[in-house]
């Protein structure tokens, strides 16, 4: 049997997994697990087979057990996402914050307050201030501007606008003085 500082092949595989294993609890995203998991399964199949195969063919059989295993257990890290979500456990930039939406913790006024974003992750509470106005505790909002993510500008949903029904509203209140005195009243015939 192939030896390695005085110990077994598969023993020394599959003690090194278990190492892998443990520092990927340690420090999880390190993809450690890719290979404590590839190392351990090669050192239980060395371990199994190593009475009944020579020492050279051992060490090809365990290699390409580490290949297999190791190229399964990387597809199923990534497939499953063990950490959560896909793309979760990636940092975004402040500029992904507009549109968000969330609730004021304590109330926003144009120079300064608290909301908690919806699914704002790790710290969801973020600055906040408003446009005009005071938006209450407890009421939802929507951010506006991300500001670069230390403060984010808010407004209300109540009073949230998009372009379009903002050019709209503008459209209407340009047309309604005109329309009401050009305009004559239709009768039926």
């Amino acid at each position: 049997m192939v030896e390695i500082l005085g110990e077994s092949l598969p023993l020394v595989l599959l003690v090194a997994g278990v190492i892998l294993t443990i520092a990927e609890a340690i420090a999880p995203g390190a993809h450690l697990i890719v290979l404590g998991v590839a190392l351990m399964i090669a050192g239980i199949v060395g371990l199994a087979l190593g009475p009944f195969v020579a020492g050279g063919a051992l060490a090809v059989a365990l290699a390409a057990t580490v290949l297999l295993v190791g190229g399964a257990s990387l597809f199923a890290y990534r497939e499953f996402d063990l950490y959560g979500g896909k793309g979760a456990g990636k940092t975004s930039d402040s500029a992904s914050l507009k549109g968000r939406t969330g609730r004021v913790t304590k109330r926003v006024s144009p120079t300064g307050g608290q909301i908690k974003l919806t699914g704002g992750g790790f710290n969801p509470y973020y600055t906040a201030r408003s446009m005009e106005g005071e938006i209450a505790e407890g009421e939802e909002v929507f951010v506006i501007d991300p500001g670069g993510g230390n403060v984010l500008t808010v407004e209300s949903m109540g009073m949230v606008e998009d372009e379009i029904d903002r050019k709209l509203n503008l459209g209407r209140v340009a047309d309604a003085p005109e329309a009401e005195t050009e305009r004559e009243p239709e009768y039926e015939k």
